[in-house]
């Protein structure tokens, strides 16, 4: 070209973008970092909500109730307290009658001695008792024994009543045999109460729940 309008040097003037073309690009990158963010908070908030947590609980759960060497050793522990009740072998029963009724001391002795306990001395009730028990019989004993041999003697006989008297011995109890006496427990009944009665039974305030 010529006239006053001619080119002359080795610079060009440099093209730019439009400002509006970043400022577009700028607002679409953040529309979409803005939505992301709005769509990871309701994913949380609907899981918080639905029970998303559930796996955890139950992950929680199950570690309490394990059956590892730690249960088995809490299930001793309470076994041991359990083995403080004597067993029938170890425990002497007086058999005494305190009804005008002859012979039921001695067969209710001999009865005993079948299902495992010690006999002592079988006869007839002092006169503080003789005539004086108006239900099945009175179980007599130690104040030990009251927590201990009276109940596992008490299994034995249904509606006996538990007396703590004077004596020191633990493992050797009466049995004195009221009016309204007539047998012992089925043998079968007494063994169910028994078993019942010297059952290890777990910590309820330790024991887990849900398990």
């Amino acid at each position: 070209m010529g006239g006053q309008y001619r080119i002359t040097g080795d610079k060009y003037p440099r093209m730019r973008r439009p400002r509006g073309r970043r400022r577009l690009v700028f607002l679409v990158v953040a529309s979409v970092t803005a939505l992301g963010l709005i769509g990871w908070g309701t994913l949380q908030l609907i899981d918080v909500f639905t029970g998303g947590g559930d796996r955890a609980t139950a992950a929680g759960t199950k570690a309490h109730c394990a059956t590892g060497p730690s249960a088995k050793a809490s299930t001793a522990a309470v076994s041991s307290a359990a083995g403080a009740l004597p067993r029938p072998g170890g425990i002497t029963v007086n058999v005494l009658n305190a009804t005008p009724r002859s012979g039921l001391a001695k067969d209710t002795a001999d009865e005993l001695k079948k299902r495992g306990f010690r006999i002592g001395d079988v006869g007839n009730a002092p006169k503080e008792y003789d005539k004086k028990v108006a239900g099945p019989g009175l179980l007599l004993g130690s104040t030990a024994a009251v927590k201990a041999a009276l109940p596992v003697l008490g299994t034995q006989l249904t509606g006996a009543q538990l007396k703590a008297d004077g004596r020191t011995q633990a493992d050797r109890v009466d049995l004195v045999i009221g009016t309204g006496f007539t047998s012992l427990t089925k043998k079968e009944d007494a063994d169910k109460a028994l078993a019942l009665l010297t059952e290890p039974k777990p910590d309820s305030s330790t024991e887990p729940k849900n398990c």
